[in-house]
Formats: structure tokens, C-alpha cells, sequence
């Protein structure tokens, strides 16, 4: 018995010892694949000298002036290190469809944490609604519902915001835009004075601080509330405003027939209750943040250059009669030069970057980028490549296809909307609001421009770039021509 039970145990160590060294023998063999496997090939990084923080300093201080540094340095595909974070950057437009349509990328998860930070919009409202807000807005500003009942009410607020404008006067074309623009889009989009836009005074006091929530929104989406002071200060004055707001809109709303209903409105039937004044917040970013700037743009670009200014007002009286009272979608279809215009100007001030998270590994170019990853896409460069567009830096409204304009048919490496599941639902409203509101002030103003057009602040990558400096212009009202 004693003999059996010592060759028992002998046995059970022997067997035990095996097991080990079998364990052993298979993880040494993986460890020695992978030394020798050939690794998926990552595109060239830039790290920066500072742990951690990598190039946050670098990047931050202007972003599109780096990005534009590095796709020189390293290729049209790069990554660099900002925040701890993995950023990879494409700038080559033939990447883009590629981009938007691979199952490997994922856009909500990309702007999770920055709606939360510049909104502070909870994860779980934000996976729940955004899918059904994206698809609401789109909706209502499908072609199919901009005419002719959302154009003319931007006619009618065109009309009597210009209206308020003095016979002469000099200012800065900007502030003249914003001026115009900010009241008549927050009239249509969120109801008739629900926002102070009759009361001069408080609506200068909105005005402030949208520009400053605006000016650095992209650094809220990034850093701590506590470190902007003055930002934070004006995202809490936002969204108490529309905390007064919400409730008595949302029960109004339940009275009104579906046509009656403002954007606003359908918002806050699609929402939380919780966070529906953050919800409301992002929608006033939406509205104003990007088109209003585009139509700064798009006027400096036609009055500070003299024949596309003369070839835009021709175009203008030949197609408008002298006296209207509206102007509809088969109007802005007869002005195809106008429009050449204002695609050129989107060109020129494209997005600077659209996001995407790598949800798998993501392959482009012969490069992978690691799941965990950031990729963006950089329409502003893209949109600067030679290849595509000669003389890249320059305003030519020739270069677009006459007849594709009218059709609204795109040049195939233009993406200035983005592209995919979340393209940019509010795009075709957009551009309706640039042309109706370059006829009506071209139509009623001749402008003398004192200062080119001013470069794009480096500092804006998300959305429509502000500009630098000013174009100060001098205005006076016309009788009926340009």
C-alpha cells in the first residue's frame, strides 16, 4: 500500500511537471512568433519631446498651419501624439470615400466625449438620441421641404433685418454678416423673438457670449470647464437661457399643426426632458457656427474681387425681376455663377478635420491604425491639392462644372460636407441661406471693400474657420440694382 501510494503522488508530480512545461514550451513558441512576425505597418508618428502631453502645445496653437506642416514632413497619411491620445490625419481626398464608408470607423463614437465636455450631454442621452436627431434635422432640411415655405422665410427675415440697415455706413463686414444673420436664423429656427432678438440690449448680450462659447468651443471639448473661465461662464448663461425656454416651447408645442412647428419644436419632442436646454445649446452652435461664417466668406470673396463681383450682380438683375417678393428655388436654379461662387468659397473654407473612431483596425494606403485610435479626415487640405484643383489658394469660380452646379452635382474629391451615415444634414439648407441672402443684400447694397480678404485663423480645425483679421467694407443702399 505504502509502494502504491508513493508511485501514486510520483505520477501526479510527474504529470503536473509535464502539464508546466508543456504551458511553458506554448507560450515561449507565441512569444517567439510574435518577435518574429511581421507587424502591421503603422503610418510615420510624430511623438513630441514632452511625455505625455506629446504635441498638444505644438498642435494647439494652430492646428491647421500643423497639420499642413506634417503632411509635408511625412506623407499624406500621418499620426502624431496629443494628450496622451493617437491622432492620425488623411489629407490625400482619394482616402475619403474609403474613410467615411469603413465599417472600421465609427463617428459617434468619435464626438462622444467632446458633446459631453462642451455640452455637458450625459454618454447614454447622447448614444440614445443623436441617431434621431441627425435624422430629424435632416429631414426637415431636405430639399424637398426647403421650398418654397423655408425660403421665403428667410426672404421675409432677410428682408427685415436688411431693412433696419442704414443708407451709408462702414464696418466690418463680419459684424455687419452676423449682425443680419444671427436674428433671422434664430427667428426661423427656434420661433419669432423666443431668443431676444426684438430687445437690442439683451440680444447684444446672447450675441457676446455665443461668440465667445464659439470662439473657443474647440478647446472646451478638451479641457477641463475650470481652466476657461470666460468660456464657461458663457456655455452656463446659454443653457440657463434655455432652461427659462424649453418647457412652456415643448407644451406650445403640442398645440401646433407639424408646418407650424420650428426646428426647435421637434427637437424637444425628440429629447430627454433632462437634457433638452444642452440638446437646445448645440443646435444654436449648429444654426449659427458654420453657414453664417460661409456667408462672411463668400461676400468678401465676390466684392474684394471686381469682375466676379460685376459677373454676380449681371447674373443677379438678368434673372430677378426688379420688384419681387420672394425668391424661390427655381430663381437660385437660374443663377448657377452665384452658386460656382459660394461651392469655391466651401472649397477654400472646408472643415479643417471630420473625426472617426478605430473601432477595428483600420487600413489605408498600406498602413494600419490601431484600433483605440482617432482618424480624421482634413477636407481644408484635401481641397488644396494641385492634383484636383490647379492653382489651389486662389477663388476661381470658373473652375466648376456650369451644368453640374444646377444639378447639384459635386466634383468627385469635394467634401466639404463630409460623407457617409452622418454627412452634414443641414448642407442643402446652407447653401440655400448663402445664395438667398448674397442676392437680396447684392441686390440692394454696392460695397467697396478697404481690406483683402483676410486668411482663416489657424486656430479653428472643426467646422467653418473664422477669420483672422477684418475686411472692412463700405456699404450704400441702391435702388433696386446692383
Amino acid at each position: 500500500m505504502a509502494l502504491e501510494t508513493i508511485l501514486s503522488g510520483n505520477w501526479i508530480d510527474i504529470g503536473l511537471i509535464g502539464s508546466l512545461t508543456l504551458i511553458v514550451i506554448v507560450y515561449l513558441r507565441e512569444k517567439w512568433d510574435n518577435l518574429f512576425a511581421e507587424k502591421p505597418k503603422t503610418p510615420p508618428t510624430h511623438k513630441g519631446w514632452i511625455p505625455w502631453l506629446g504635441l498638444a502645445l505644438e498642435f494647439g496653437k494652430g492646428p491647421l498651419h500643423f497639420i499642413d506642416r506634417k503632411r509635408k514632413e511625412l506623407g499624406s497619411v500621418f499620426s502624431i501624439k496629443v494628450a496622451g491620445e493617437y491622432m492620425t490625419f488623411l489629407t490625400d481626398p482619394k482616402d475619403f470615400q474609403h474613410f467615411f464608408l469603413s465599417p472600421c470607423l465609427d463617428f459617434q463614437k468619435a464626438v462622444q466625449g467632446p458633446v459631453q465636455n462642451v455640452a455637458s450631454i450625459t454618454k447614454e442621452s447622447f448614444f440614445k438620441y443623436h441617431s434621431s436627431i441627425h435624422d430629424l434635422v435632416k429631414g426637415k432640411l431636405a430639399p424637398s421641404n426647403l421650398s418654397p415655405l423655408m425660403s421665403h422665410k428667410l426672404y421675409k427675415e432677410f428682408e427685415e433685418q436688411l431693412g433696419k440697415l442704414p443708407s451709408h455706413g462702414k464696418i466690418d463686414l463680419n459684424r455687419l454678416i452676423r449682425t443680419i444673420m444671427y436674428k433671422s436664423v434664430l427667428n426661423i429656427f427656434f420661433g419669432k423673438n423666443i431668443l431676444p432678438t426684438d430687445n437690442d440690449e439683451q440680444y447684444q448680450i446672447l450675441e457676446e457670449h455665443f461668440t465667445k462659447f464659439d470662439r473657443q468651443i474647440e478647446y472646451g471639448s478638451k479641457l477641463p470647464a475650470f481652466v476657461l473661465g470666460a468660456w464657461s461662464k458663457s456655455r452656463k448663461y446659454l443653457i440657463n437661457m434655455f432652461q427659462n425656454i424649453v418647457d412652456p416651447e415643448k407644451q406650445k408645442s403640442q398645440e401646433l399643426r407639424p408646418d407650424d412647428k420650428t426646428l426647435l419644436h421637434n427637437l424637444l419632442e425628440c429629447v430627454d426632458k433632462e437634457n433638452a436646454p444642452n440638446y437646445s445649446v448645440l443646435l444654436l452652435w449648429a444654426t449659427l457656427a458654420n453657414s453664417i461664417p460661409m456667408v462672411f466668406w463668400t461676400i468678401a470673396f465676390i466684392v474684394t474681387q471686381e469682375s466676379v463681383y460685376k459677373k454676380v450682380c449681371e447674373e443677379i438683375e438678368r434673372e430677378l425681376p426688379s420688384t419681387f417678393e420672394t425668391i424661390s428655388d427655381a430663381d437660385l436654379r437660374k443663377m448657377p455663377y452665384l452658386k460656382s461662387c459660394i461651392l469655391e468659397t466651401v472649397r477654400l473654407r472646408s472643415p479643417g478635420i471630420i473625426p472617426r473612431y478605430v473601432t477595428k483596425p483600420f487600413e489605408v494606403k498600406g498602413f494600419t491604425v490601431p484600433a483605440g485610435n482617432l482618424v480624421f479626415a482634413s477636407p481644408f487640405w484635401a481641397h488644396r491639392n494641385p492634383e484636383y484643383y490647379p492653382d489651389p489658394e486662389t477663388h476661381k469660380p470658373e473652375r466648376w462644372n456650369m451644368k453640374d452646379v444646377e444639378r447639384n452635382i459635386f466634383p468627385e474629391y469635394f467634401f466639404a460636407f463630409g460623407g457617409g451615415r452622418f454627412q452634414c444634414p443641414g448642407r442643402w439648407f446652407g447653401l440655400m441661406e448663402i445664395q438667398i441672402f448674397a442676392i437680396m443684400f447684392l441686390k440692394q447694397f454696392k460695397c467697396e471693400a478697404f481690406d483683402p480678404v483676410p486668411p482663416p485663423s489657424p486656430l479653428h480645425a472643426v467646422g467653418t474657420q473664422q477669420p483672422e483679421g477684418p475686411c472692412m467694407i463700405e456699404f450704400t443702399r441702391l435702388q433696386g440694382k446692383c
